[in-house]
């Protein structure tokens, strides 16, 4: 299945408002149960099993009003605290959270080494090949740690899978964007080229439930 890049309406925001919000209630119900908060709060255990402390910082690219990174703060409140900063490419996404920032994720508004890690959730499948290598850099280039992605993987079976959910989402833009985000996905095959491209030597990929990807990697000393 080869990938094709597709116009998702949620990324400009092409709905009437109740669209919209229903469309992103749509996102929060696949994260909840398909592999969304659990393969990231998997991921940011396993990247910060080397740090002693009890304390970490984390950046969420392209976090919305950060549903997930709040989910997986209470998730691993027990053993870590897990402080976030949100950022989006619209003010207007983030829903007036306090910790959180208006810019671009291929030109990060952070000074180098600012987090422990960044990570990103529904969010690599939108970036052209070279725009995920640009990402790559600059993530790395702000993290301590590592770079933390939770991605769709593109399969045909996947695909089929996002025209049988049809009866359970609430937009028109859900109905376009779920088949859309399987077609442009990565394999993992081809996000480790990409990354490795970009001189990334650690990299760790898994598979997780329901066509999910979760790679961590590694920043260099």
């Amino acid at each position: 299945m080869k990938r094709q890049p597709s116009l998702e309406l949620l990324d400009s925001d092409a709905g009437t408002p109740d669209e919209v919000s229903a469309s992103l209630r749509d996102l929060e119900m696949f994260n909840r149960f398909f592999g969304g908060i659990g393969t990231t709060a998997r991921l940011v255990r396993q990247a910060l099993a080397g740090i002693s402390n009890h304390s970490a910082s984390l950046l969420e690219v392209a976090a919305g009003a950060g549903y997930v990174p709040a989910s997986v703060h209470k998730r691993l409140s027990p053993t870590l605290d897990l402080k976030t900063t949100l950022l989006d490419r619209a003010r207007t996404h983030l829903n007036g959270n306090g910790r959180a920032v208006a810019g671009d994720a291929l030109a990060l508004p952070f000074a180098d080494s600012s987090f422990d890690l960044v990570a990103c959730n529904l969010f690599v499948h939108h970036l052209a090949p070279e725009d995920v290598q640009h990402f790559a850099r600059e993530a790395l280039r702000v993290c301590r740690v590592a770079l933390v992605i939770n991605d769709v993987i593109r399969h045909p079976l996947h695909l089929a899978l996002t025209y049988a959910g049809f009866p359970l989402y609430r937009s028109r833009i859900t109905r376009n964007d779920a088949p859309a985000s399987v077609r442009q996905a990565y394999t993992p095959g081809e996000l480790r080229g990409l990354l490795e491209s970009v001189g990334i030597r650690r990299i760790q990929i898994s598979r997780h439930y329901l066509y999910r990807v979760g790679i961590i990697a590694w920043k260099q000393a």
